[in-house]
């Protein structure tokens, strides 16, 4: 049974890399599931400290995931106009698959922008930021599975 439990640990991590970049899978909560799974078997024993760590940087990695393009927007001189074009793209651009959620923040930015009475080049700017915040958000969530895979490789040996 454990070898069964360490092989899904696996792919749940493997998963997790994966939905890192693919919208629509949760990948560092996969990933963080992978944990416990191999907690669950007799070769691998993390003690209550790390498993709790990894679950709070979970719980932070996830909700940054949603705040960064936003913060992104409002770097590149984006409007309160263009932070809520931005965190509203992306709640819509979940609907859309893999494209919806690049291209979501970013015209959610400049629409928010352009609405606000910006120039198509200021607003642009502002929906520039929001794309260099989601690739951010991208490489933060894969160091953060990376560094679980890791975690798990580790307690196996």
């Amino acid at each position: 049974m454990d070898i069964f439990l360490l092989i899904l640990a696996g792919i749940c991590m493997l998963v997790g890399l994966i939905g890192c970049i693919i919208p629509g899978l949760p990948g560092v909560p996969i990933a963080y599931v992978g944990l416990w799974i191999a907690q669950a078997t007799e070769r691998v024993d993390f003690s209550w400290q790390p498993l709790l760590v990894w679950g709070i940087v979970t719980i932070v990695v996830t909700i940054l995931d949603y705040v960064i393009p936003a913060l992104g927007t409002k770097r590149y001189g984006g409007t309160k106009w263009g932070v809520w074009g931005s965190t509203i793209g992306v709640f819509v651009g979940m609907f859309f698959g893999a494209v919806g959620v690049i291209v979501g923040p970013l015209a959610g930015a400049v629409l928010g922008e352009m609405l606000n009475g910006k120039e198509w080049r200021e607003a642009l700017r502002a929906g520039w930021g929001s794309f260099i915040g989601l690739l951010f958000g991208t490489i933060l969530k894969l160091i953060c599975c990376g560094l679980m895979t890791v975690s798990l490789i580790q307690a196996i040996w």
